[in-house]
């Protein structure tokens, strides 16, 4: 009789932690038929006995509101990798993070096999000084094996009092395993970064998307302008190893760009649930300047939302390697005293109806990252420096053939390594991710890339018919 009783009570205390928060309507859940509700109350009265066990057997006491946040947890990890419980503690941290400042390493994950898998470092961080790259696997924190671990908890334990440090134990592709020691921070997340490029080409990095990011980009623009002026010929927006974030912060990212049309949509279990959010005035900010968006396999969710859109809209060139492939949205639904809970409740389609989840978006022109550097051997030779070269004899180019450089003097080309097999210089399991310490940079090979684009667009453009 005792344990009937304590297993409806563990029954009793299950719904109400689950209760639903006031913002989901009882209304809106379909109604259950009766021969799966019966099954559900059998499976609650499992779920009771096993909670009454533990309780009462298990080799350590172990506090109820242990069990029964363990319990929630496994139940929403099971679903997906990114639906998980956020005890009241990890909820006041969640929100730090989306207001932009938090306390920790400055890194993004996921879970994948069991394992920690860095999504993308944060710029200006502890995680992005010492190296970290898209793509590393943590297997351990301070000696501890990740495998077992919920995200949640992983999480957790690298968060921790600013100045601590913790040691982090990497795996990366074609590398022996290796360990990393962090010093936590108060990380600040500056989300837009701009700057020029030459006099002619503004560029805007967005490294997440935070309550800040939209007004950022509008100020960047506004920034580019004015030092510019009529010679700005184009815009690279950079999203490369941007992790995501808001929502209605990439919505307005997208609106800084288009006048007009369908951003993105998004489709929950529901028809009724279906959203679709469309571009409003003022429009584009840049009045249709040309644009290059930088993407690569670090780029998720919020970043594939502002690259799908604006490839659909034809709107801008995509150029770099395919980006990660999160196409679903997480609904944080807090539970009061309890947390909070993050809920994958719809996936989202760009604007011609692709959804991207597990496929990523392709860029339209792929460039993988690779190392710039000096061409060491030899000199490069013109026709002027071959022995017995006719001379130019057009009047209006006289003088203007330099003549033959001594080798010290000669001007040194740059190329990409590995350039003549079209081949990256990084390896191959790493060809679709960048250091974050090179990306915005002069050896910054996608972005060299991206700006000759946009001035071979702006010549083309400003080129006049040959007469007839």
């Amino acid at each position: 009789m005792m344990r009937f009783s304590m297993a409806a009570a563990s029954v009793a205390m299950l719904a109400v932690l689950l209760a639903p928060a006031p913002a989901l309507r009882a209304a809106d859940q379909p109604a259950a038929k009766p021969d799966s509700s019966s099954d559900t109350y059998r499976q609650l009265d499992l779920f009771g006995e096993v909670f009454e066990r533990v309780r009462a057997d298990y080799v350590d006491e172990v506090s109820d509101q242990k069990l029964i946040e363990a319990a929630i947890s496994g139940m929403l990890s099971s679903l997906d990798p990114h639906s998980s419980y956020e005890n009241a503690k990890n909820f006041q941290d969640l929100q730090a993070e989306v207001q932009g400042q938090f306390g920790g390493l400055g890194l993004e994950v996921t879970m994948e096999n069991g394992l920690v898998k860095v999504v993308s470092p944060i710029d200006d961080t502890p995680a992005a000084q010492a190296g970290l790259k898209p793509g590393d696997l943590i297997i351990s924190l301070d000696g501890e094996q990740v495998q077992g671990m919920t995200l949640a908890d992983a999480v957790t334990k690298m968060r921790g009092p600013v100045g601590s440090t913790v040691k982090l134990t990497i795996k990366r592709a074609g590398r022996d395993p290796f360990d990393v020691t962090l010093k936590r921070a108060v990380v600040k997340v500056q989300s837009v970064k701009s700057q020029s490029e030459g006099d002619d080409i503004g560029y805007i990095r967005i490294t997440s998307f935070n309550e800040q990011t939209d007004s950022g980009v509008k100020a960047a623009i506004k920034s580019l302008q004015a030092k510019e002026g009529a010679k700005l010929s184009g815009i690279v927006l950079d999203l490369r190893n941007n992790p995501g974030g808001l929502l209605d912060q990439a919505i307005a990212v997208v609106n800084d760009f288009v006048d007009k049309g369908e951003i993105v949509s998004t489709r929950g279990r529901r028809p009724e649930d279906a959203q679709r959010y469309d571009a409003k005035p003022p429009g584009d900010l840049t009045h249709g300047l040309p644009m290059v968006v930088m993407i690569n396999g670090g780029s998720a969710s919020a970043s594939e939302i502002v690259a799908g859109a604006l490839q659909d809209h034809h709107r801008a060139i995509l150029l770099g390697t395919r980006s990660f492939g999160k196409g679903s949205v997480q609904t944080i639904i807090q539970l009061p005293g309890h947390g909070a809970m993050r809920l994958t409740t719809a996936r989202y389609y760009t604007p011609s109806g692709r959804s991207i989840q597990a496929e990523g978006i392709e860029p339209d022109i792929v460039v993988e990252p690779a190392k710039i550097e000096k061409i060491a051997e030899g000199q490069i030779l013109h026709e002027a420096d071959l022995p017995g070269a006719l001379k130019n004899t057009d009047p209006g180019q006289a003088g203007k053939a330099a003549a033959p450089k001594a080798p010290g003097d000669q001007a040194t080309p740059v190329k990409p390594a590995g350039a003549g097999a079209q081949k990256p210089a990084t390896p191959p399991d790493q060809a679709n991710t960048v250091d974050a310490s090179v990306i915005g940079t002069s050896e910054d090979y996608q972005l060299a890339r991206a700006v000759d684009m946009l001035r071979g667009v702006a010549l083309f453009g400003h080129r006049t018919p040959a007469p007839e």
